[in-house]
């Protein structure tokens, strides 16, 4: 096939993954790369799976099915989202890591990702070195939330009640080394209080413990707990994020409320196999932070509580690598043995 000089690295990439005797002329004209008019190039190749290591409804598994969609709707390819649960994410690692290493099939990560290396004595593979980043989606913060009946009016009179009873606290989190575990262990930490995990099987069920009364607290990402909040099923005791969020201007910051430098975001992304070449992560990452970018996707995931971050791939790698360290600190300070 010829290529006519002044041809850009995006249409290259794109005729490379083309199946043999597709015809430049039967693209539509957004797929002949960046036009005039802002339009993105087509992805490189011609399906796409991402799986997500945790049930429907939270944002790994919403951000992922929106990118899946828009890329589908825009481009005509079939992009789809298999949820494989179980085991703190780590089974839907293993099955990225088993299938092709084309960048056909992507992982959707949160900070679970990151607390592997902490939780797992040997979770089947190397969180840093196994895969690939991709990009960053975006950030977020979350929510303390506490049952309505709560014997205490706000953040600060919850943890003098437990400081003057040493042990009673307890919280609920979505499993043993789960995000919203580490998130809960780190603000007992730096509040000086003892907190007693109950872990359930996903943030769902901790968050229906936490309604029905039988834990004190649980520390979930904004768009699983702003529902619950606005609905009055559960009191918002503070937000995570450096300064008040607008949708919420009276929940307090965890610092206003109590616990001076605690601070927690929850993150969002993509990671490939390791074994992915070079050049098709970093197409990935040209494809997927296009998407990104679009107004209608930076929205929508706005509404989630997610501030899209989307950057390059050694930025997300960076990022990760801070995230295994900070949650092994936070481990060893807690007392978690590696399971």
């Amino acid at each position: 096939m010829h290529l006519p000089s002044g041809h850009d690295p995006s249409r290259r990439a794109l005729l490379r993954w083309l199946p043999v005797g597709t015809a430049c002329a039967a693209l539509p004209s957004w797929a002949q790369g960046q036009g005039a008019g802002g339009e993105l190039a087509a992805p490189a190749l011609s399906s796409y799976r991402f799986i997500v290591g945790f049930g429907a409804g939270g944002v790994p598994d919403a951000a992922a099915r929106l990118i899946a969609a828009t890329m589908s709707e825009r481009w005509k390819l079939p992009a789809i989202v298999e949820n494989k649960t179980g085991v703190g994410g780590t089974l839907a690692a293993k099955a990225v890591l088993a299938a092709p290493a084309d960048g056909s099939t992507l992982l959707s990560v949160s900070p679970a990702h990151a607390t592997a290396p902490a939780v797992f004595a040997n979770p089947g593979y190397d969180t840093l070195r196994d895969f690939a980043p991709v990009t960053m989606i975006g950030d977020g913060p979350a929510l303390v939330v506490a049952p309505k009946n709560l014997p205490a009016a706000n953040l600060a009179e919850m943890l003098a009640q437990a400081r003057s009873r040493p042990g009673s606290m307890s919280y609920s989190s979505a499993g043993v080394g789960s995000s919203s575990h580490f998130a809960a262990a780190l603000l007992c930490q730096q509040a000086g209080i003892e907190g007693v995990n109950i872990p359930y099987k996903s943030v769902g069920e901790a968050m229906t413990e936490t309604i029905a009364g039988r834990v004190q607290f649980h520390i979930a990402p904004y768009l699983s707990a702003m529902g619950m909040v606005r609905e009055g099923r559960v009191r918002a005791l503070a937000v995570t994020s450096p300064r008040r969020i607008a949708e919420m201007p009276d929940v307090p910051t965890t610092a206003e409320a109590g616990v001076p430098g605690y601070e927690w975001s929850f993150w969002y992304g993509l990671l490939a196999s390791a074994r992915t070449p070079a050049a098709v992560v970093a197409q990935l990452n040209n494809d997927i932070t296009g998407v990104l970018r679009l107004p209608q996707v930076k929205k929508q995931l706005g509404a989630m509580g997610v501030n899209v971050s989307a950057g390059t791939s050694a930025e997300f790698g960076k990022l990760i690598e801070a995230e295994v360290a900070k949650y092994r600190r936070i481990a060893k300070a807690a007392g978690m043995a590696p399971l």
